[in-house]
């Protein structure tokens, strides 16, 4: 693997507390090492190592690394922050991913829940009356009911909401892309912070 890609890849954050906060480049990852501000967690044994530490260990032959004119350096894959306790404000970011994740991936006018393909995102106030794209204006609904409610608001439609739409409650600190999540990350982050797949 070449190092710029290796350099491009996440790395696990946790905070002075051991608290998994975020995810930086590992490119970012090492420049903190550097400075000080952060060491690399062995995950087998939650060692955390300086950069000088580090940059000592063995790289095995087939194993993805960090190559400079004199050293092959493993890539870190969790840091350790030496100076942070802080823990970000959770907050749930409107995007079409969670809505459907708020929704349960049902149709919020009759309760179908038919997959993904016939689901979309309806303006309850349509963008044609003034209507945003916000967490309390958008809601799931069906290709029917969707087709049923046009452009108009449920009340001019004769519709109904099941439930009206809110910012949802569930706040995660830290939301990690499926196919990104490292092995080695599974000991300090719990699977209900990776972002699920949609269901079919």
């Amino acid at each position: 693997m070449q190092t710029q890609s290796v350099l491009s890849q996440p790395a696990l954050v946790l905070n002075r507390s051991w608290l998994a906060i975020h995810t930086v480049p590992v490119r970012h990852a090492l420049r903190l090492m550097c400075t000080g501000a952060a060491k690399a967690v062995q995950p087998e044994t939650y060692e955390a190592l300086e950069f000088e530490s580090w940059t000592d260990l063995a790289v095995a032959h087939d194993e993805p690394c960090i190559r400079s004119v004199y050293l092959r350096i493993k890539v870190p894959e969790v840091i350790l922050l030496t100076r942070h306790d802080g823990v970000p404000v959770p907050s749930a970011v409107f995007n079409r991913r969670n809505l459907f994740r708020r929704d349960h991936n049902t149709c919020q006018y009759c309760g179908a829940r038919p997959g993904t393909q016939e689901l979309s995102i309806d303006h309850v106030v349509p963008r044609a009356q003034g209507g945003r794209s916000s967490w309390k204006n958008c809601v799931l609904a069906c290709t029917e009911c969707n087709h049923r409610k046009g452009g108009r608001t449920p009340r001019q439609a004769g519709m109904r909401l099941l439930s009206l739409p809110e910012k949802p409650g569930w706040t995660p600190f830290l939301e990690i892309p499926v196919g990104r999540v490292r092995q080695s990350w599974k000991r300090f982050v719990s699977e209900r912070y990776w972002q699920v797949r949609l269901e079919d």
